[in-house]
Protein backbone atom coordinates (compact mmCIF):
# COMPACT_ATOMS: atom_id res chain seq x y z
CA UNK A 1 0.00 0.00 0.00
CA UNK A 2 2.78 2.50 0.98
CA UNK A 3 4.78 1.49 -2.19
CA UNK A 4 1.00 2.58 -4.15
CA UNK A 5 0.65 6.16 -2.48
CA UNK A 6 4.27 6.46 -3.07
CA UNK A 7 3.92 5.82 -6.83
CA UNK A 8 0.98 8.21 -6.46
CA UNK A 9 2.93 10.92 -5.24
CA UNK A 10 5.43 10.83 -7.65
CA UNK A 11 2.48 10.90 -10.71
CA UNK A 12 1.46 13.67 -9.17
CA UNK A 13 4.26 15.37 -8.62
CA UNK A 14 5.90 15.09 -12.15
CA UNK A 15 2.24 16.25 -13.58
CA UNK A 16 2.43 19.65 -11.86
CA UNK A 17 4.94 21.10 -13.97
CA UNK A 18 2.71 20.25 -17.29
CA UNK A 19 -0.19 21.68 -15.31
CA UNK A 20 1.11 24.75 -14.85
CA UNK A 21 2.93 25.04 -18.52
CA UNK A 22 1.11 27.44 -20.58
CA UNK A 23 1.40 26.65 -24.45
CA UNK A 24 0.78 28.92 -27.52
CA UNK A 25 0.53 28.99 -31.16
CA UNK A 26 2.07 31.48 -32.91
CA UNK A 27 1.49 31.67 -36.67
CA UNK A 28 3.28 33.63 -39.14
CA UNK A 29 2.56 33.90 -42.98
CA UNK A 30 6.44 33.73 -44.17
CA UNK A 31 8.86 31.00 -44.77
CA UNK A 32 11.14 29.29 -41.74
CA UNK A 33 14.58 30.49 -43.69
CA UNK A 34 13.43 33.96 -43.68
CA UNK A 35 14.72 36.03 -40.93
CA UNK A 36 11.51 37.30 -39.53
CA UNK A 37 10.21 34.37 -38.62
CA UNK A 38 14.18 32.91 -37.45
CA UNK A 39 13.87 36.05 -35.06
CA UNK A 40 10.82 34.81 -34.15
CA UNK A 41 11.98 31.59 -33.22
CA UNK A 42 15.03 33.29 -31.30
CA UNK A 43 12.16 35.39 -29.54
CA UNK A 44 10.01 32.23 -28.65
CA UNK A 45 13.21 30.38 -27.42
CA UNK A 46 14.23 33.34 -25.20
CA UNK A 47 10.66 33.18 -23.49
CA UNK A 48 10.90 29.58 -22.71
CA UNK A 49 14.50 29.81 -21.24
CA UNK A 50 13.17 33.30 -19.84
CA UNK A 51 9.75 31.52 -17.60
CA UNK A 52 11.80 28.15 -17.07
CA UNK A 53 9.61 26.52 -19.49
CA UNK A 54 6.48 27.69 -18.47
CA UNK A 55 5.52 29.58 -21.20
CA UNK A 56 6.22 27.59 -24.54
CA UNK A 57 5.73 28.98 -27.94
CA UNK A 58 5.13 27.30 -31.01
CA UNK A 59 6.08 29.21 -34.34
CA UNK A 60 4.07 27.77 -37.18
CA UNK A 61 5.57 29.69 -39.82
CA UNK A 62 5.00 29.65 -44.04
CA UNK A 63 0.99 30.43 -43.35
CA UNK A 64 0.58 26.65 -41.92
CA UNK A 65 -2.00 27.47 -39.43
CA UNK A 66 -3.88 29.96 -41.11
CA UNK A 67 -3.38 32.25 -44.39
CA UNK A 68 -1.27 35.43 -43.78
CA UNK A 69 -4.64 37.62 -43.95
CA UNK A 70 -6.08 35.87 -41.60
CA UNK A 71 -3.82 35.88 -38.82
CA UNK A 72 -4.83 39.34 -37.19
CA UNK A 73 -8.08 38.40 -37.11
CA UNK A 74 -7.26 34.80 -35.39
CA UNK A 75 -5.83 36.60 -32.61
CA UNK A 76 -8.28 39.05 -32.42
CA UNK A 77 -10.70 36.31 -31.89
CA UNK A 78 -8.85 34.10 -29.55
CA UNK A 79 -8.04 31.04 -32.22
CA UNK A 80 -4.85 31.33 -31.61
CA UNK A 81 -2.86 33.47 -28.61
CA UNK A 82 -0.64 35.03 -30.83
CA UNK A 83 0.90 35.65 -34.42
CA UNK A 84 2.73 37.88 -36.41
CA UNK A 85 1.58 39.75 -39.71
CA UNK A 86 2.31 42.69 -41.94
CA UNK A 87 0.83 45.77 -40.79
CA UNK A 88 -0.29 47.52 -44.34
CA UNK A 89 -1.86 44.25 -44.89
CA UNK A 90 -4.93 45.62 -42.20
CA UNK A 91 -5.30 49.33 -43.47
CA UNK A 92 -8.51 48.68 -44.58
CA UNK A 93 -9.34 48.96 -41.01
CA UNK A 94 -7.62 51.43 -39.50
CA UNK A 95 -5.10 54.12 -41.26
CA UNK A 96 -2.42 53.72 -39.07
CA UNK A 97 -1.82 50.45 -40.42
CA UNK A 98 -0.97 51.65 -43.75
CA UNK A 99 1.56 54.56 -42.85
CA UNK A 100 4.76 52.71 -43.22
CA UNK A 101 3.10 51.46 -46.67
CA UNK A 102 2.58 55.42 -48.34
CA UNK A 103 5.60 55.78 -50.87
CA UNK A 104 8.64 58.22 -49.76
CA UNK A 105 7.30 58.70 -46.46
CA UNK A 106 9.87 56.85 -45.09
CA UNK A 107 12.72 55.61 -47.23
CA UNK A 108 15.64 54.42 -44.86
CA UNK A 109 15.66 52.54 -41.68
CA UNK A 110 16.81 55.98 -39.96
CA UNK A 111 13.45 57.20 -41.47
CA UNK A 112 11.68 54.22 -40.52
CA UNK A 113 12.53 54.30 -37.00
CA UNK A 114 11.16 57.83 -36.19
CA UNK A 115 7.66 56.71 -38.04
CA UNK A 116 7.92 53.95 -36.22
CA UNK A 117 8.46 56.05 -32.98
CA UNK A 118 6.00 58.60 -34.35
CA UNK A 119 3.26 56.22 -35.21
CA UNK A 120 3.50 53.84 -32.53
CA UNK A 121 1.27 55.34 -29.58
CA UNK A 122 -2.15 55.39 -32.50
CA UNK A 123 -0.81 51.81 -33.48
CA UNK A 124 -0.77 50.11 -29.46
CA UNK A 125 -4.00 51.99 -29.04
CA UNK A 126 -5.62 50.70 -32.44
CA UNK A 127 -4.46 47.55 -31.28
CA UNK A 128 -6.02 47.90 -28.30
CA UNK A 129 -9.04 48.71 -29.13
CA UNK A 130 -9.30 45.14 -30.90
CA UNK A 131 -8.26 43.31 -27.98
CA UNK A 132 -4.98 42.80 -29.37
CA UNK A 133 -1.39 44.04 -27.34
CA UNK A 134 1.33 44.62 -29.74
CA UNK A 135 4.62 43.36 -28.35
CA UNK A 136 7.51 43.94 -31.58
CA UNK A 137 7.70 45.25 -34.89
CA UNK A 138 10.32 44.79 -37.34
CA UNK A 139 10.64 46.11 -41.05
CA UNK A 140 11.30 44.15 -43.75
CA UNK A 141 14.34 45.52 -46.39
CA UNK A 142 13.23 48.85 -48.38
CA UNK A 143 10.46 47.62 -51.51
CA UNK A 144 11.77 48.16 -54.53
CA UNK A 145 10.78 47.10 -58.42
CA UNK A 146 11.17 43.67 -59.41
CA UNK A 147 10.63 43.07 -63.00
CA UNK A 148 10.21 40.17 -66.20
CA UNK A 149 11.04 43.24 -68.26
CA UNK A 150 13.45 46.35 -68.63
CA UNK A 151 11.48 49.50 -66.82
CA UNK A 152 12.74 52.82 -67.53
CA UNK A 153 9.88 54.78 -66.83
CA UNK A 154 6.53 54.23 -65.03
CA UNK A 155 4.47 54.48 -68.07
CA UNK A 156 6.42 50.99 -69.32
CA UNK A 157 4.16 49.34 -66.38
CA UNK A 158 0.87 50.32 -67.92
CA UNK A 159 -1.03 47.46 -69.00
CA UNK A 160 1.13 44.77 -67.06
CA UNK A 161 -0.05 42.69 -64.23
CA UNK A 162 1.30 44.10 -60.71
CA UNK A 163 1.45 42.22 -57.49
CA UNK A 164 -0.46 43.39 -54.41
CA UNK A 165 -0.31 42.58 -51.05
CA UNK A 166 -1.74 45.10 -49.70
CA UNK A 167 -4.45 48.43 -50.52
CA UNK A 168 -1.50 50.46 -50.80
CA UNK A 169 -0.09 48.47 -53.50
CA UNK A 170 -3.55 47.89 -55.32
CA UNK A 171 -3.53 51.83 -54.95
CA UNK A 172 -0.06 52.42 -56.96
CA UNK A 173 -0.62 49.43 -59.41
CA UNK A 174 -4.01 51.21 -60.45
CA UNK A 175 -2.58 54.60 -60.28
CA UNK A 176 0.18 53.57 -62.91
CA UNK A 177 -2.21 51.83 -65.21
CA UNK A 178 -1.36 48.07 -64.08
CA UNK A 179 -3.75 45.39 -63.05
CA UNK A 180 -3.71 45.04 -59.66
CA UNK A 181 -3.41 41.29 -58.52
CA UNK A 182 -3.38 40.25 -55.08
CA UNK A 183 -0.37 37.42 -54.23
CA UNK A 184 0.63 36.61 -50.85
CA UNK A 185 4.60 36.46 -50.75
CA UNK A 186 3.96 32.63 -50.18
CA UNK A 187 1.82 32.45 -53.75
CA UNK A 188 4.57 34.51 -55.62
CA UNK A 189 7.09 32.21 -57.07
CA UNK A 190 4.02 29.83 -58.39
CA UNK A 191 1.95 33.27 -59.80
CA UNK A 192 5.65 34.23 -61.80
CA UNK A 193 6.04 30.54 -63.28
CA UNK A 194 2.45 30.63 -65.15
CA UNK A 195 2.54 34.31 -66.08
CA UNK A 196 0.00 35.54 -63.50
CA UNK A 197 2.24 38.35 -62.74
CA UNK A 198 4.70 40.74 -64.52
CA UNK A 199 6.17 42.48 -61.51
CA UNK A 200 5.70 43.63 -57.91
CA UNK A 201 7.25 45.73 -54.86
CA UNK A 202 9.30 43.92 -52.25
CA UNK A 203 12.02 43.65 -50.46
CA UNK A 204 15.71 41.95 -51.18
CA UNK A 205 14.99 39.58 -48.81
CA UNK A 206 11.94 38.27 -50.37
CA UNK A 207 13.69 38.06 -53.26
CA UNK A 208 16.36 35.85 -52.39
CA UNK A 209 14.03 33.78 -49.86
CA UNK A 210 11.79 33.14 -52.39
CA UNK A 211 14.58 32.95 -55.48
CA UNK A 212 12.54 35.23 -57.54
CA UNK A 213 15.66 35.68 -59.56
CA UNK A 214 14.74 32.45 -61.67
CA UNK A 215 11.53 34.30 -62.68
CA UNK A 216 12.19 37.86 -62.65
CA UNK A 217 15.82 39.59 -63.88
CA UNK A 218 15.63 43.24 -63.36
CA UNK A 219 15.74 44.51 -59.90
CA UNK A 220 15.22 48.35 -59.24
CA UNK A 221 15.97 50.08 -56.04
CA UNK A 222 13.77 52.38 -55.64
CA UNK A 223 13.48 52.05 -51.56
CA UNK A 224 10.23 53.17 -51.84
CA UNK A 225 9.00 52.09 -48.29
CA UNK A 226 10.18 49.53 -45.67
CA UNK A 227 6.60 47.77 -44.37
CA UNK A 228 6.83 46.13 -40.60
CA UNK A 229 5.62 43.00 -39.57
CA UNK A 230 4.10 43.35 -36.06
CA UNK A 231 3.88 40.52 -33.07
CA UNK A 232 0.89 40.94 -31.41
CA UNK A 233 -0.76 38.47 -28.84
CA UNK A 234 -4.67 38.57 -27.82
CA UNK A 235 -5.02 40.44 -24.48
CA UNK A 236 -6.75 37.99 -22.48
CA UNK A 237 -4.16 35.62 -23.17
CA UNK A 238 -1.26 37.95 -21.90
CA UNK A 239 -3.32 38.66 -19.13
CA UNK A 240 -3.95 35.44 -18.02
CA UNK A 241 0.03 35.02 -17.53
CA UNK A 242 1.71 35.76 -14.60
CA UNK A 243 3.66 38.71 -13.88
CA UNK A 244 6.71 37.18 -13.97
CA UNK A 245 5.74 35.64 -17.23
CA UNK A 246 3.93 39.00 -18.59
CA UNK A 247 7.97 40.34 -17.78
CA UNK A 248 10.04 38.10 -19.68
CA UNK A 249 7.66 37.99 -22.59
CA UNK A 250 7.92 42.04 -22.91
CA UNK A 251 11.82 41.75 -22.11
CA UNK A 252 12.24 38.80 -24.70
CA UNK A 253 9.93 41.47 -27.22
CA UNK A 254 12.23 44.22 -26.85
CA UNK A 255 15.28 42.13 -27.30
CA UNK A 256 13.69 40.93 -30.60
CA UNK A 257 12.70 43.90 -31.61
CA UNK A 258 15.90 45.55 -31.22
CA UNK A 259 17.63 42.12 -32.80
CA UNK A 260 15.45 42.10 -35.81
CA UNK A 261 15.55 45.83 -37.03
CA UNK A 262 19.83 45.83 -37.20
CA UNK A 263 19.34 41.96 -38.85
CA UNK A 264 16.85 43.27 -41.32
CA UNK A 265 19.30 46.27 -42.14
CA UNK A 266 22.21 44.04 -42.37
CA UNK A 267 20.52 41.47 -44.77
CA UNK A 268 19.69 44.26 -47.09
CA UNK A 269 23.16 44.45 -48.49
CA UNK A 270 23.80 41.06 -48.31
CA UNK A 271 20.74 40.34 -49.94
CA UNK A 272 20.83 42.43 -52.60
CA UNK A 273 24.33 41.21 -53.62
CA UNK A 274 23.24 37.47 -53.76
CA UNK A 275 20.54 38.47 -56.26
CA UNK A 276 22.86 40.04 -58.35
CA UNK A 277 25.68 37.03 -57.81
CA UNK A 278 22.26 34.79 -59.07
CA UNK A 279 22.01 37.22 -62.12
CA UNK A 280 19.63 39.76 -62.00
CA UNK A 281 20.67 42.89 -63.23
CA UNK A 282 20.78 45.55 -60.47
CA UNK A 283 19.63 49.24 -60.83
CA UNK A 284 21.24 50.41 -57.49
CA UNK A 285 20.12 54.50 -58.44
CA UNK A 286 16.82 53.79 -60.12
CA UNK A 287 16.75 57.99 -59.95
CA UNK A 288 14.00 58.50 -62.87
CA UNK A 289 12.01 56.13 -61.38
CA UNK A 290 12.33 57.13 -57.54
CA UNK A 291 11.16 60.75 -59.06
CA UNK A 292 8.07 59.90 -60.78
CA UNK A 293 7.14 57.52 -57.43
CA UNK A 294 8.02 60.48 -55.17
CA UNK A 295 5.81 62.43 -56.63
CA UNK A 296 3.01 59.67 -56.74
CA UNK A 297 4.24 59.35 -52.57
CA UNK A 298 3.29 63.13 -51.89
CA UNK A 299 -0.17 62.54 -53.21
CA UNK A 300 -0.46 59.18 -51.39
CA UNK A 301 0.64 60.67 -48.45
CA UNK A 302 -2.47 63.72 -48.61
CA UNK A 303 -4.73 61.87 -49.17
CA UNK A 304 -3.52 59.30 -45.93
CA UNK A 305 -4.16 62.37 -43.88
CA UNK A 306 -7.19 63.33 -45.16
CA UNK A 307 -8.70 59.67 -44.43
CA UNK A 308 -6.48 59.50 -40.91
CA UNK A 309 -7.61 62.96 -39.68
CA UNK A 310 -6.11 65.03 -36.98
CA UNK A 311 -4.61 61.54 -35.22
CA UNK A 312 -2.48 61.05 -38.68
CA UNK A 313 -1.72 64.23 -39.10
CA UNK A 314 -0.23 64.46 -35.62
CA UNK A 315 1.48 61.25 -36.77
CA UNK A 316 2.99 62.78 -39.76
CA UNK A 317 3.73 66.11 -38.01
CA UNK A 318 5.84 64.02 -35.11
CA UNK A 319 7.40 62.12 -37.90
CA UNK A 320 8.96 65.42 -39.80
CA UNK A 321 10.16 66.79 -36.39
CA UNK A 322 12.09 64.23 -34.87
Amino acid sequence: MKSLICAAVVALGSALPAAAQTKWDLPSGYGANTFQVQNLQQFAEGVDKATAGKLKITVHPNASLFKANEIKRAVQSAQVPAGEFILSGASNEAPIFGVDSIPFLATSYADSKRLDDASRPVLVKTLAAQGVKLLYTVPWPPQSLYSAKPVTALKDLRGTKMRAYNPATSHIASALGAQPVTIQLAELPAALATGGVDNFLTSSASGVDSKLHESVKYFYAVAAWLPRNAVVVNQKAFDSLDKAAQDAVLREAAAAEKRGWSISEQRDGEYLKELAAKGMKIDASADNLKKELRTLGEQMTADWVKTAGAEGKAVIDAFHAK
